[in-house]
């Protein structure tokens, strides 16, 4: 059995010896979509930081594929496959689309073929700086310049970010089939619930710093009471008897 593209154990981390998430258990499989859902503040997007190493862990292991990344600095952790999209999407506004894929790590090429394949969209858009996109081609950008390093393990942290659904619609089902193509292994924060849990495999859900939930995503989609109370606890959840949107 191969290892998983992110194996997450007892993982303590935060800001100012203040922990933000505590005792974090999590696996990502080669090829599976992950989501990683929680309220704001409940440490998704330090767990993502932690894992790219943005953010040095108090305790615990991560492992890429296996591999301790304790010793790996950002820069090592991206050449061994980890892609990060931050919230707010990373992309230079002065740069073109083309300019984007020209910009690498020593050592490092991207592939622009490939993420033009997957979003044939930003071949129009190849001599356009990056500024002048509407938000939903900025956020493909970030996205498709992630895909051209050839990533073992995606991180993407609200995609939905300040764009309309119908983007994201569009936007999310490229990511799920990424994954399936090449056996990349997807974590995704993202607020936009049902969105997320329509392409994810399973979900994770964190709540104060802690994991309280982790299920298959199709279980997930079908109980919106069980997200509910781990968001807001179970008294808040008799009180929104509506669900999540």
């Amino acid at each position: 059995m191969s290892s998983p593209a992110l194996e997450i154990e007892d993982l303590t981390a935060g800001y100012e010896r203040v922990a933000a998430v505590r005792q974090i258990r999590l696996r990502v499989d080669p090829g599976e979509v992950v989501a990683l859902l929680g309220a704001n503040g409940a440490g998704k997007t330090t767990t993502l930081r932690a894992v790219s190493g943005l953010l040095q862990p108090m305790s615990g292991v991560i492992r890429l594929l296996g591999e301790d990344l304790s010793p790996q600095k950002p820069s090592a952790r991206a050449r061994s496959g980890i892609a990060h999209v931050p919230e707010g999407r990373g992309i230079f506004y002065g740069l073109t689309v083309a300019e984007h894929f020209k910009l690498t790590h020593p050592g490092e090429t991207l592939d622009a073929d490939l993420a033009y394949g997957y979003f044939p969209a930003l071949t129009a858009l190849a001599g356009r700086r990056a500024g002048v996109l509407s938000g939903g081609e900025q956020q493909m950008l970030a996205v498709g310049r992630a895909l051209a390093r050839k990533p073992r393990l995606l991180l993407l942290d609200e995609l939905s970010l300040g764009l309309a659904p119908v983007i994201v619609e569009r936007l999310l089902p490229v990511v799920k089939q990424f994954a399936r193509d090449t056996g990349c292994g997807v974590l995704l924060v993202e607020q936009h619930v049902p969105l997320a849990l329509t392409i994810a495999d399973r979900g994770y859900v964190m709540s104060h710093g802690e994991i309280s939930v982790e299920r298959p995503a199709a279980e997930l989609r079908g109980n919106s009471r069980l997200i509910l109370e781990s968001y807001l606890g179970e008294e808040a959840a008799v009180d929104n008897p509506g669900g999540l949107t």
